[in-house]
């Protein structure tokens, strides 16, 4: 098995950086089906930019490169632990080259491993087959996608649904539940894999699975082919969209699989993606490990999906520069289109447990927080950005409320958008938050002109403080100063339209 350690770090970095051909395409589809001059259309020309940005230089998609799980189809007299053990070697080299972010935690500890490796880290799933093949294929799902995942006990009563039943309508109206709570937060256009029945564990194991499936294939099982199609049909009126920013389409694909259940338990458990559904496998030669033929891509490298580099400029949009002044956060409404140049300053969950209990490292007035855990490369003395797209920002609602107040803070830029909390905070204080374009790595460290420092680096380089200098950072308004939030006018909009499409299954 010479070559089996080259070729799985050849899955690790094409995984990461290039997206399956079935997914590039179902996102033109979408790009074609938004109209012109929307956030929504703004948002979709940033994400095919970025992955074709990605493509040309093979470097992440995503910041958030997620925990590797690998599926593995392991032919008679292959030895299992050879594999697993060129596995971890793969993405620890992977993580090494900047690839894959350290996103690898103990949750015992707090600390970062710093190559993925770990309990539980790489996930390596083995199943025996009868091939003479060796196949391997890898998922690279982000924590802001994962954590919308869903796990319904049914019978149960869905708030403003009813009671969903143990039926496929009551399914039906598990998973368009699903797709609803995770609104923006996931990083809409989301694909949502599913499984009816098995136990807990097991369902959220092979709803994952799911997402190994094409978008274009077609459930053998009829009722459940038409429950994927009604699933998407449905989810794509609601009105959510890309970004959370309202929109025509919400869901690009939908792959439901049942199990055999115990009487007494009828599970029903989603797992939802983004629209960077980064999967990619390989077919080995079982005796060599040399690659005989990818799946879910074609060979040679795909075409661009667009032939413009830069982003179209409507000339409305506003610059702003660091330090912001009240006066300049004041004039800003939902739906205006913000280019930031200045310093921004990187925090996430630790960062954020570590302000309500400490000074800064450095002075926020007038200055802004960005939700994104980047990849880096140390060069020397320095740093390389190779990736910094944003997190999802909802986890900071505990949070930011406070470090707006305590710190003097003008701009909190994420995804997905937060809560009451932090909106009463930033119209109390005169603040704003900026959405940025989520998955959209590749475009975001171009916006990057220096790093300017760090601080808190023992937090892990996900965690720590970066000071990056950036021009044109491209974001859209989705939470003013004066009480306004399109998030939540989404959400309630979209609950209506929930409420109106729940049917039972013909």
């Amino acid at each position: 098995m010479k070559h089996l350690r080259e070729s799985v770090y050849s899955l690790v970095v094409e995984t990461a950086t290039r997206l399956p051909d079935d997914v590039r395409e179902a996102l033109g589809h979408v790009r074609r089906a938004e109209r012109h001059g929307t956030a929504v259309a703004l948002a979709l020309e940033a994400i095919v930019r970025n992955v074709d940005r990605a493509c040309e230089r093979c470097a992440p998609l995503c910041q958030d490169t997620g925990l590797p799980y690998f599926q593995v189809m392991l032919p008679p007299g292959v030895d299992p632990l050879l594999v697993s053990e060129a596995i971890g070697e793969a993405v620890a080299e992977a993580t090494r080259q900047g690839k894959l972010r350290p996103n690898s935690v103990s949750s015992l500890t707090g600390r970062n491993s710093g190559d993925n490796r770990g309990p539980g880290t790489p996930l390596v799933h083995f199943e025996p087959c009868v091939s003479d093949e060796l196949e391997i294929k890898l998922l690279l799902k982000g924590g802001g996608c994962e954590n919308q995942g869903a796990q319904y006990s049914l019978p149960c009563e869905l708030p403003g649904l009813g009671r969903a039943g143990r039926d496929l309508f009551g399914v039906h109206r598990c998973l368009l539940h699903a797709v609803h709570q995770a609104q923006g937060r996931g990083c809409s256009v989301g694909i949502l894999g599913a499984v009816v029945g098995g136990d807990r564990a097991t369902g959220y194991q092979v709803a994952k699975e799911q997402l190994f499936r094409r978008l274009d294939d077609v459930n053998e099982e009829p009722a459940l082919a038409k429950l994927e199609e009604q699933v998407v049909a449905d989810a794509n009126r609601l009105g959510i969209g890309t970004m959370g920013f309202g929109g025509a389409v919400t869901l690009i694909g939908c792959k439901v699989t049942a199990l055999n259940r115990l009487p007494a338990c009828f599970f029903v458990t989603a797992s939802y993606n983004c629209w960077a559904l980064r999967r990619l496998g390989v077919v080995l030669d079982s005796a060599t490990g040399a690659v005989r033929h990818w799946l879910y891509k074609a060979p040679g490298h795909p075409a661009p999906m667009t032939d413009r580099r830069e982003l179209p400029r409507t000339g409305r949009e506003i610059r702003l520069e660091t330090p912001l002044t009240a006066e300049a956060v004041g004039k800003l409404r939902v739906g205006d289109v913000v280019l930031l140049s200045g310093v921004v300053h990187t925090g996430r969950d630790a960062l954020h447990q570590h302000l309500l209990d400490h000074p800064s490292p450095v002075d926020l007035r007038g200055g802004a927080i960005y939700h994104c855990g980047p990849v880096m490369i140390r060069e020397g003395e320095g740093w390389t950005v190779t990736a910094a797209g944003p997190t999802t920002s909802i986890r900071e609602e505990p949070y930011q409320a406070e470090v707006i107040r305590r710190f003097g803070l003008r701009a909190v830029i994420g995804k997905g958008g937060m809560g009451p909390r932090t909106l009463a905070a930033l119209e109390e204080c005169g603040a704003v938050y900026l959405n940025a374009i989520g998955g959209a790595a590749q475009l975001y460290a171009d916006c990057i002109e220096a790093v300017e420092g760090v601080d808190l680096l023992d937090l892990g380089v996900p965690e720590a403080m970066w000071h990056l200098r950036v021009k044109d950072f491209l974001t859209v308004v989705t939470m003013d100063a004066h009480g306004g939030s399109l998030h939540e006018d989404v959400e309630k909009a979209s609950a209506v339209e929930l409420r109106n499409l729940v049917r039972p299954v013909a």
